[in-house]
């Protein structure tokens, strides 16, 4: 007996929970329908090890065509010239085009900088879990234990004693602006390569509404779906000099054929990243979240660095006497989704920490403005604020119901 009724019920389920709530999660959005139409498609059937003009397989003529047009469309988002950069958008996910900078570049056991977990860092930036942490030896950078802001002069003085072959720029939790070209200066100091993880800032680089690591760093990887609202996956941008090395470390080193139906949604992600409706929604993004933060601040919750720059912001759960895990849940009751998270220097532990991240990207997509995140805020502090009122909770979950209303995700979408 077949179980695709049962999976395609599921499915329809969870299309239907994302409707009706508010996705906070500042990792998750909503890939577009032509992204989605480009992802279940025949696509998926074809093996396409190597690359265009050299694969190990027959039959891959239209799948090289959607490959390079990928790959000409990642580096006109950027405004990149073929002759300087080059693109490489087979990895699987941010963490495999990390994996491949550092495995095409580096050896096992050298010394690399990164941006400690704990304080806004990703896992792949040297976690002692991570594979990053296990393979090589990572030196960690974090926050001004006062301001909670990256603290460049200390950055640069531990760089200068550990002397690092690559430093590691970009965050998974940091509310504020990077300098690129402040991490470029430090890494010439030490004679450092540089690589910017834009996972979650991508959107933002490419409107203009975050400075960008072109030209200042010599490789930059991202995911695709978080400020981009493409399919899940990632891909790296290189310096072309340093193209041999990518290519060899994502084929044959560390994947076997790549995912031609994600291609082609990169592809069509990356066109779509470069229309004035796709700007206007991340400086919308933006104003969003600057929304959202004053209006939980005006209501007594702490949030870290006083505000934000980007699409997230990180608030700490102590200042209404809770913790970060316990708050994620008691939102998620009224369709609020958002994460739990460790703020810097917190002493409790990181799978019940003293923060919550949440993010308005996906929100923005649906076409929220100020309006809608600062009654949103309201509810949220409403709800953090009262945690032994169950019937609060249910009744603002009616309201995010109502509210999503006025919000589809997809106007066609039907399984």
């Amino acid at each position: 007996m077949s179980i695709s009724p049962q999976i395609f019920e599921l499915i329809r389920q969870e299309v239907k929970r994302q409707q009706e709530g508010l996705v906070m999660i500042a990792s998750e959005n909503y890939a577009s329908e032509d992204s989605l139409k480009a992802i279940g498609t025949p696509l998926s059937n074809k093996y396409s090890e190597g690359y265009p003009g050299k694969r190990f397989y027959t039959g891959n003529q239209y799948i090289d065509e959607i490959e390079n047009l990928a790959k000409f469309e990642a580096l006109k988002m950027f405004n990149l010239s073929d002759q300087e950069w080059t693109a490489n958008v087979q990895p699987h996910s941010g963490s495999s085009a990390n994996i491949a900078v550092y495995m095409g570049m580096l050896n096992p056991g050298d010394k690399l900088m990164g941006s400690d977990l704990s304080q806004g860092g990703h896992l792949t930036h040297g976690s002692p879990v991570n594979f990053s942490g296990k393979l090589f030896n990572f030196a960690h950078y974090g926050v001004n234990e006062t301001t909670h802001l990256l603290d460049y002069d200390k950055i640069e003085e531990i760089a200068i004693a550990e002397q690092p072959k690559m430093i590691v720029c970009g965050a998974t939790a940091y509310p504020r602006t990077i300098d690129f070209a402040r991490f470029r200066a430090i890494a010439d100091k030490v004679g450092a390569l540089l690589l910017a993880d834009i996972a979650h800032i991508i959107g933002l680089i490419i409107a203009g509404v975050h400075p960008s690591p072109f030209p200042y760093a010599d490789f930059v990887t991202s995911t695709t779906h978080k400020t981009l609202s493409g399919p899940r996956s990632g891909f790296v941008i290189s310096k072309i000099q340093y193209a041999p090395q990518i290519d060899k470390a994502i084929f044959p080193g560390m994947q076997g054929g790549p995912l031609d139906n994600i291609i082609a949604a990169k592809a069509i992600c990356f066109s779509e990243a470069q229309s004035e409706e796709f700007k206007a929604k991340q400086i919308q993004t933006v104003k969003n979240c600057q929304a959202l933060a004053k209006k939980l601040m005006d209501e007594g919750i702490k949030v870290i660095t006083n505000g934000t720059d980007n699409h997230l912001l990180l608030i700490d759960c102590r200042s209404v006497n809770l913790l970060g895990k316990e708050g994620a849940n008691l939102l998620a009751e009224a369709n609020i989704y958002t994460n739990f998270n460790t703020v810097p220097y917190d002493p409790a532990k990181p799978f019940n920490p003293s923060g919550m991240r949440m993010g308005t990207a996906a929100l923005s997509t649906r076409g929220m403005k100020e309006e809608e995140l600062e009654m949103i805020g309201g509810w949220i502090a409403q709800i953090l604020k009262n945690p032994e009122d169950k019937n609060l909770r249910e009744e603002i979950k009616t309201k995010v119901k109502e509210l999503t209303l006025g919000f589809p995700i997809y106007e066609n979408f039907q399984i």
